[in-house]
């Protein structure tokens, strides 16, 4: 079990590392469109390095191209609604809000894939929803980015897109597609749709933005590859990389964003992590 500790602890930590990142980066006046365009070639890269797809693995999947597509354009437009997130809602709404995007894929499962519907997973899925509305309940703060009552937008659009790029990662292994040449070309999608996008507005690329996507980069593969490492060192335990992870980045998210940062919690807030740490363990396979 000790084998896999490590991984998992440096999963969790790149994870909400990338939110502080965000977070400071944009107090810095850091452009954070071009640093999430920048950052998926730096992880393409990564991914070539690291898990070495081949050419077979790559061209597995590409029949499931429209997927592919999908995901082209919602890894960056996650990513920038997780800035955004971080910006009005702060770190700990923004990280439990991407966990609880486990219900996602769930609910696809049983809506479009047939899978039964037990009753611990009912009880997760409800769970995850009453979470989630308590998590996203915050007063405004006058003289906030939040005073427009709408920072709630954010954190729910991290929600649908995260979960909505798990389920396609996962249906997309269902149709046989490996795991690393689907992800280097989910990369590089991400990257040419982020840089045309960028490119049809007009944008200046700037020196600062792009150092701060190389970093973004490399922390946003580091923790997907570490996630992947754990899975391989704990092969008996999957349940427990799962849960560990995730509960371990709303508590690390927590501490990170009340204790560092100063983002006020009420006691609704609170309960909704609980209920979110509650939701996840019941989620787990």
């Amino acid at each position: 079990m000790t084998a896999g500790l490590p991984y998992l602890a440096a999963s969790v930590a790149c994870s909400v590392t990338v939110a502080v990142l965000l977070k400071l980066a944009r107090g810095r006046g850091i452009d954070l469109r071009q640093s999430i365009a920048a950052n998926y070639p730096v992880a393409a890269v990564l991914c070539c390095l690291t898990l070495r797809p081949t050419a077979e693995q790559v061209a597995s999947a590409l029949p499931a191209w429209p997927m592919l597509l999908a995901l082209g354009v919602l890894l960056p437009g996650g990513f920038l609604a997780m800035a955004e997130s971080v910006r009005h809602a702060g770190i700990v709404r923004s990280d439990a809000a991407q966990r609880l995007s486990l219900v996602i894929p769930l609910l696809a499962a049983f809506a479009l894939f047939g899978e039964p519907l037990d009753a611990g997973k009912a009880a997760a899925v409800a769970m995850a929803f009453a979470a989630l509305f308590c998590i996203l309940r915050r007063r405004p703060v006058a003289g906030t980015p939040a005073a427009d009552g709408l920072a709630w937008m954010w954190p729910l659009g991290v929600w649908v897109a995260y979960g909505t790029v798990d389920a396609l990662f996962k249906q997309m292994a269902k149709s046989g597609a490996a795991f690393p040449g689907a992800l280097l070309a989910a990369f590089a999608l991400a990257a040419l749709v982020s840089a045309g996008w960028l490119a049809a507005r007009g944008t200046r690329w700037q020196a600062r933005p792009l150092l701060a996507g190389v970093l973004l980069g490399l922390l946003n593969f580091l923790n997907i590859v570490t996630y992947i490492r754990a899975h391989q060192a704990l092969p008996d335990n999957p349940a427990l990389v799962f849960s560990a992870m995730n509960m371990g980045v709303i508590t690390l998210g927590t501490l990170v964003g009340a204790l560092v940062f100063r983002e006020p919690l009420s006691r609704l807030n609170l309960l909704g992590l609980g209920l979110a740490v509650t939701a996840i363990w019941l989620m787990m396979p």
